[in-house]
């Protein structure tokens, strides 16, 4: 167990935990950034949730950070079976879109598309209708592709995802 698991192990999930300490360590030493990644591959679900926040809490101060971790975080988040990670990156690719390589946007697409026709996690599916309704805005092909989901989504019987579903749709046209 690397220094940063130990630090965001423990204490109620719904918590920050030590979260905004292994921030400011990060920041203070960006070489550090590696380790934190690690924590992806704990058995802890509570520190990968908390790792995610981390990274959100990171990339407004050094979204060269995130940046450099992206084939990490297409590989070894986006391999999770855990909604914090899933929704952590439709997050970050809506925040860092101008600044992604077009081979980052590719592997992001395909993640986000992936698991907005697979997944079920009401905030995984509403963060990543947000971030597919922006770039499909710009692009017709997935725009087409996008609509018939959103149309499916406008009929989930929660209320949120439902809405923004219909809203996306408004936005799509």
């Amino acid at each position: 167990m690397n220094e940063f698991e130990a630090m965001l192990t423990g204490g109620h999930p719904n918590s920050l935990g030590r979260t905004e300490e292994v921030v400011a360590m990060v920041l203070d030493d960006p070489a550090r950034m590696s380790a934190l990644m690690d924590c992806y591959g704990s058995d802890d679900a509570v520190v990968r949730l908390r790792v995610s926040s981390a990274l959100k809490r990171i990339e407004p101060e050094r979204r060269d950070l995130v940046l450099a971790q992206l084939d990490r975080l297409f590989g070894e988040a986006a391999a999770l079976d855990q909604p914090s990670a899933d929704w952590t990156i439709a997050q970050l690719l809506l925040r860092m879109e101008a600044d992604l390589a077009p081979h980052h946007k590719k592997q992001g697409l395909a993640i986000l598309q992936r698991n907005l026709a697979e997944k079920n996690d009401w905030i995984v599916l509403n963060m990543t209708m947000e971030t597919l309704t922006r770039w499909a805005q710009g692009d017709a092909q997935l725009a087409a592709w996008l609509r018939p989901h959103l149309q499916r989504l406008a009929g989930d019987p929660r209320k949120s995802v439902a809405a923004r579903a219909r809203k996306f749709q408004k936005q799509l046209g």
